[in-house]
């Protein structure tokens, strides 16, 4: 059994604020039990207000029967989004938590992301930027329900105040929200409003259990994979063995006469088997003889690829950074030492496989899905269906996994499926299978890092010099001017290294960014997956070669980073950094900033006869000011979990242009019984917020792996770990 602690800590004090959520129910939403108002189908959008509904703004609207929708613009993935920021706005509009819902939003340039311009959910960034959106919603729609109660009892608005979705004045006098709906419509919204003082906070701050966890226990949850509309038909598509392959010639002849098959169509993405259910699609989709040319690709091997990493490695590349001389200063460094990393592709293995319904008509195209680019998904299915967007619907489901897959530059899911669509008539489910999905491509990037290091007579580090060799996941993508700005590197290959925070006077960076045609893009917590397992590892290395204690060897390196010494503080005193483990057990440390969040863990590790074991893991993160700690500590288990089953076991390898695993039995995720003791622990500041959803991540293979060297005297220097390969 998981056992989980969370704590919300003041920092320097030391102390627990909230010092215990006994039950894995409180932290990770539980059942809400009473009076909920469960999110609408994902085949609902945000409604135009009727007479007798309330609707000040996007993001909330109010109806007589005193229920209050709360529209949310970022996708539900499991990250808890559609709680988070309904209590950011049911916090400022004094709303009764117990009759506040939520809904998905339509695609709409008044949903776009704040900070990135379009409508998409990533980047862990849903929370903080929604954080002024949702206030300043709820806040002014507070407003106009005090002066419609105002104008009923002729009274100064200013006299009247709310509680639990109510306004109040003096001691007799009470209007529900509900009751004041239909007047309040007939308001101007005000142009400024005045914000809580979080001291006043009822649900911000609180661990406020989830929204959507009823409707997820009793199956009403509907996730893009249980869409089902009047006449539908289901595909399954016989895609390219060899990325970059096409099509030559297909002989359908046995597959179009078997049970339920009603269409065999050749599509850009392969072809296309229609029928009356997966199981029929998929029976003759596997029926079908199609010939390929496999292209350049057929010879693509990992192996070879990574030999060629380590080539490239051994010259200069593009230089990130350069600070002082790191050329010199490892010339003289009193010892200096020098290790490589490698790191495999990686499948996001989402457990809910892609699929895409639509619906396509003569003059409009309805679209279901889980996506993450509701913006992009919509302009592309637009462009294949011929119609202007504002003809296409995209109605957002619940997303069982997204972890970056579903916000494809391409929107390769979606665009499928249209064509699909266009060849069948009626409405269709287009499903990929486990291992379609696995095999579909835009991986996390294979990378290399070759890591110089010194420290002088005193075991101070005086130079370190970085050398990553990996793909861009920006290059060839819409967004590469905007991320890349310029740049002949790609930042987002180089982050956490690029902005290396320890005190070591010279320091270079420098990329190489081989160009190789397998589809890799963003993966839960991007670059950082494999710059701090590299970094965080090297400092390690660099703390033996000094002979001193790693913990505090990173304390030594970070007294003028306070955020970071925070969590690493944090992380080591409460997993009893100095305190005697069993004979056999190690324990190892990492500290890392990404997504605006500074994340450090602790892990307890033991080897026997090869088999790694995870005990326990203990994680500190400092993401400023903070809505729901329950989702926090959910978030950075699912992080520390997520990691670890990357760390641990998962890798992908291509031989003659094939990939070799393809399912969970060649690329398996931690079971339950494998899972350690895991507790979350929050610095509380007033810090701005920082995201959640992926600082849990980075840490966890580096904190393993210095485990492993802790308890067996080995360096674990590649990816997935195997102590055969361990030196």
């Amino acid at each position: 059994m998981i056992r989980r602690k969370m704590s919300v800590v003041q920092p320097g004090s030391g102390m627990e604020r909230r010092d215990f959520l006994k039950a894995t129910i409180a932290a990770s939403g539980g059942l809400l039990i009473g009076f909920h108002f469960p999110g609408l189908s994902a085949r609902a959008s945000a409604q135009q207000p009727s007479a007798n509904t309330f609707m000040p703004n996007a993001f909330v609207r109010i109806g007589t029967d005193e229920r209050v929708t709360v529209i949310v613009n970022h996708s539900e993935m499991g990250q808890g989004v559609y709680t988070s920021l309904p209590m950011l706005l049911a916090e400022e509009l004094d709303a009764d938590w117990t009759k506040v819902g939520y809904e998905p939003a339509p695609v709409d340039p008044k949903y776009n992301h704040p900070a990135f311009g379009m409508q998409m959910t990533g980047g862990s960034s849903s929370v903080w930027s929604g954080l002024e959106q949702f206030r300043q919603a709820g806040a002014a729609a507070r407003a106009m329900l005090i002066a419609a109660a105002a104008q009923q009892w002729n009274v100064d608005a200013a006299s009247c105040r709310t509680e639990s979705g109510a306004v109040l004045n003096g001691s007799n006098r009470k209007l529900t929200y509900g009751h004041l709906a239909a007047a309040a419509a007939k308001l101007t919204p005000p142009e400024h409003v005045q914000l809580k003082d979080p001291k006043t906070f009822k649900l911000i701050g609180k661990p406020i259990k989830r929204l959507d966890t009823p409707e997820k226990l009793n199956g009403k949850a509907e996730f893009g994979i249980d869409v089902k509309l009047p006449g539908m038909m289901t595909a399954v598509i016989a895609r390219p063995p060899i990325f970059g392959a096409k099509m030559k010639s297909f002989d359908d002849a046995r597959a179009r006469s078997m049970p339920g098959v009603r269409k065999i169509i050749a599509i850009p993405a392969g072809v296309a088997v229609i029928a009356d259910t997966f199981w029929q699609a998929k029976v003759a989709r596997d029926a079908l003889r199609v010939e390929w040319d496999e292209g350049s690709m057929q010879t693509f091997d990992t192996g070879k690829m990574m030999q060629d990493f380590r080539d490239r490695a051994k010259s200069p590349g593009t230089s990130v950074r350069k600070d002082g001389d790191a050329e010199s200063a490892l010339a003289g460094a009193a010892k200096k030492t020098e290790a490589v990393y490698e790191v495999p592709y990686l499948s996001h293995l989402m457990m809910e496989p892609l699929n895409c319904t639509v619906d396509l008509r003569a003059d409009s195209c309805e679209v279901w899905t889980g996506s993450q680019f509701q913006t992009i998904d919509r302009a592309n299915a637009a462009k294949i269906a011929g119609l202007p967007p504002e003809k296409v619907q995209l109605h957002t489901t619940f997303l069982g996994g997204g972890f970056g897959r579903r916000a494809n530059p391409q929107s390769d899911f979606v665009v499928e499926a249209v064509h699909v669509a266009k060849a069948a008539g009626v409405p269709v489910k287009v499903i990929w299978t486990r291992e379609d999905d696995m095999a579909g491509g835009w991986y996390r990037p294979a990378f290399l890092h070759a890591i110089e290091g010194g420290v002088d007579a005193s075991g101070n580090a005086v130079g370190w010099r970085s050398r990553l060799v990996g793909q861009s996941i920006m290059a060839g993508t819409p967004f590469a001017a905007m991320m890349m700005k310029g740049k002949d590197y790609d930042p987002a290959s180089v982050e956490g290294v690029d902005d290396l925070p320890y005190a070591i006077p010279n320091v270079a960076v420098e990329s190489h960014q081989p160009e190789i045609n397998v589809p890799v893009q963003w993966w839960r917590s991007v670059g950082h997956s494999h710059t701090a397992f590299a970094v965080e590892s090297f400092v390690d290395e660099l703390a033996a070669l000094a002979q001193k204690d790693p913990y505090q060897f990173r304390r030594a390196m970070l007294q003028k980073q306070p955020r970071h010494l925070g969590v690493l503080d944090l992380a080591a005193n409460k997993a009893g950094w100095d305190k005697p483990l069993p004979k056999g057990v190690g324990r190892g440390i990492a500290v890392h900033f990404a997504f605006g969040s500074y994340a450090a863990q602790v892990a307890e590790v033991s080897v026997s006869e090869g088999r790694v074991r995870v005990h326990r893991m203990v994680c500190a993160i400092d993401c400023g000011e903070y809505v729901n700690p329950g989702i926090i500590a959910a978030q950075a288990e699912g992080g520390a979990i997520f990691g670890a089953s990357a760390a641990l076991f998962q890798e992908l390898t291509f031989e003659s242009g094939r990939l070799q695993q393809t399912n969970f039995n060649t690329f398996p995720v931690m079971r339950m019984n494998e899972c350690p003791e895991i507790e979350t622990h929050i610095v509380e500041n007033h810090e701005k917020s920082g995201g959640v959803g992926e600082p849990g991540v980075p840490c966890a293979a580096p904190a393993i792996a210095n485990a492993i060297f802790a308890a067996t005297g080995k360096r674990i220097r590649r990816l997935p770990i195997r102590m055969t390969e361990a030196v």
